[in-house]
């Protein structure tokens, strides 16, 4: 079967040089508006990786006014596209969209059932990229 794309997705490259969790990088970010007003397509790459890195993507519209959110946990794979959901934007605001790649250590089961605190995450890349929105087709 010619260009069987469902089981490509899956499968790695067994040249390609995967990276332990404190080499991970973004490679790509990108942010285009959508149409209607209300979201933005993300784009995202990330080096090749041995373990599955969590991703968060923050977007606001001046300082500390966030207008979108969205997590990606133990992402399988280091070419993302998604759509994150806008409140409260007009056309021609000024906005900036962070990027976060990072590792979270669970605590380890115990007998209690108390809570435990999360341990802080070690971040392994950030970036910040600025844009104005300006949906397409307005």
């Amino acid at each position: 079967m010619p260009g069987n794309r469902v089981n490509s997705i899956f499968l790695h490259d067994p040249n390609e040089i995967r990276l332990p969790p404190e080499e991970v990088r973004l490679t790509k970010v990108e942010v285009y508006p959508r149409p209607d007003g209300k979201q933005v397509k993300v784009h995202l790459e990330l080096t090749p990786f041995m373990k599955r890195p969590n991703i968060e993507v923050s977007i606001f519209s001046g300082p500390g006014s966030e207008v979108g959110h969205t997590n990606i946990l133990e992402t399988m794979l280091n070419k993302l596209e998604f759509t994150v959901h806008l409140r409260q934007v007009q056309a021609g605001d000024e906005l900036s969209m962070e990027t976060m790649v990072y590792y979270q250590k669970l605590p380890e089961p115990s007998e209690a059932s108390e809570e435990v605190p999360l341990p802080d995450p070690m971040i392994v890349d950030r970036n910040t990229t600025e844009f104005k929105f300006a949906p397409t087709g307005t």
